[in-house]
C-alpha cells in the first residue's frame, strides 16, 4: 500500500515495490547523463537531499530509490545478492523509461551493488562512483552458512519488532548512528533529516528487519562481486571517493590505503573527501556532487590522487 503523502512514487520492480524519486526530469538535456543514487546500509532517500539538489541545479536528472526494507520501500522478501541488486537498478530504469546510460553512485555497501551494475550492464553505464565504498581484498570469511545467517536475521528482526524496540528506540538509534558516522562526531554534525521522516521510517520493524537481512548477507555479496570482477570487465570510467576525517591514527591510514588499492584495481580516479566521516553525502555534499558531475571525464595522467584532503603520512 502506498503511504499517504509520500514523496516520490512507488514502482513495482520484479517482486518488490520500490519508493523512488526522480528529479530534474527534462531539465538536464545535454548537461550529462542521469544519476542514480543508492545509499548504504540503513540509510534512506532523504540522506541524499543536498547532493541531489546540487546535481539538479547543475542540470542533471537524479534518481533516488530505497532498496527493499529501507526508507519507504516494501519489505525485503528475499536475501540480497550483488547480481540481484544490479538487476533491480536496471529494472528501475526500465520502469522509469530511462534508456540512456547513467552515472551510478553507490555509498558504502551499495558500492557493491553499483559496481555489479556497471559490470553486468556496461551498455547502460556512463560512469561509476563509489562513495566510501565497502571493500574486500580477498574472499570474506563466512563462519556460518548463508541460510543460517539469513534465518537468524529474520528471527531477530521479528523478535525486535514484537518487543516494540523499533517503535521505542528506532529513531534514537538512527540519530546516534548518523552522529557517530560524521566528521568529528561534533555538535554541528547532527542528523539533518526531518524528524517526521526519521520517525516514519525507523519506527517500523520493516526497516530494521531489512537492515538485518541485508547485513547478514554481506560476506556473500562481497564474494559474489569478487567473482564478477574476474568474469566481467569494468568498461565505464570509475571514481573512488574515500572519506577522511583528519585523524592520524592507524585505522584512518589503513582505510585510505584500502580505498586507494580499490581505485588501483578498478583503474579509477581516487579522490579523498575531507574532512568527512563515512556519511560523505552529509559532510561533503558539494565535493561529492562535483565528483559525480565529472565522473565521465578521463583520468588525468599521473594524477591518481585529488581532493581537498590528503592522507596522513605513515
Amino acid at each position: 500500500m502506498t503511504p499517504p503523502d509520500a514523496p516520490g512514487r512507488f514502482l513495482r520492480v520484479d517482486a518488490a515495490v520500490l519508493h523512488t524519486l526522480i528529479e530534474g526530469e527534462g531539465e538536464g538535456e545535454g548537461e550529462g547523463p542521469p544519476v542514480v543514487l543508492s545509499a548504504g546500509l540503513a540509510m534512506a532517500w532523504f540522506d541524499w537531499d543536498e547532493v541531489a539538489a546540487l546535481l539538479v541545479a547543475a542540470g542533471r536528472t537524479v534518481i533516488r530509490f530505497d532498496r527493499p526494507g529501507h526508507g519507504l520501500s516494501a519489505p525485503a522478501t528475499a536475501p540480497p545478492t550483488a547480481a540481484g541488486e544490479a538487476r533491480r537498478i536496471a529494472g528501475l530504469l526500465d520502469a522509469l523509461g530511462v534508456t540512456e546510460p547513467v552515472t551510478v553512485v553507490g555509498h558504502s555497501l551499495a558500492g557493491f551493488h553499483a559496481e555489479a551494475f556497471a559490470r553486468l550492464h556496461p551498455e547502460r553505464t556512463a560512469a561509476l562512483v563509489l562513495v566510501d565504498s565497502s571493500v574486500e581484498e580477498a574472499a570474506p570469511r563466512r563462519l556460518l552458512p548463508a541460510a543460517l545467517r539469513t534465518g537468524a536475521a529474520r528471527a531477530l528482526g521479528r523478535a525486535l519488532t514484537a518487543a516494540g524496540l523499533p517503535a521505542a528506540l528506532g529513531p534514537v538509534a538512527r540519530r546516534a548512528a548518523v552522529r557517530a558516522s560524521r566528521a568529528g562526531n561534533r555538535e554541528g554534525a547532527a542528523d539533518p533529516a526531518a524528524r517526521d521522516l526519521v520517525r516514519r521510517c525507523y519506527r517500523t520493524g520493516r526497516v530494521w528487519q531489512g537492515i538485518l537481512l541485508e547485513n547478514s548477507r554481506y560476506p556473500d555479496t562481497a564474494a559474489e562481486l569478487l567473482a564478477l570482477r574476474a568474469a566481467h570487465p569494468l568498461r565505464a570510467p570509475a571514481t573512488v571517493l574515500a572519506a577522511y576525517d583528519g585523524g592520524h591514527g592507524r585505522a584512518a591510514r589503513r582505510w585510505l590505503a584500502r580505498q586507494a588499492a580499490l581505485a588501483g584495481r578498478l583503474g579509477a580516479r581516487f579522490e579523498v573527501a575531507g574532512p568527512a566521516g563515512h556519511l560523505v553525502m552529509l559532510d561533503r555534499p558539494h565535493q561529492l556532487a562535483r565528483a559525480v558531475r565529472y565522473a565521465t571525464a578521463p583520468l588525468p595522467p599521473g594524477r591518481p590522487l585529488t581532493g581537498a584532503a590528503r592522507p596522513p603520512a605513515a
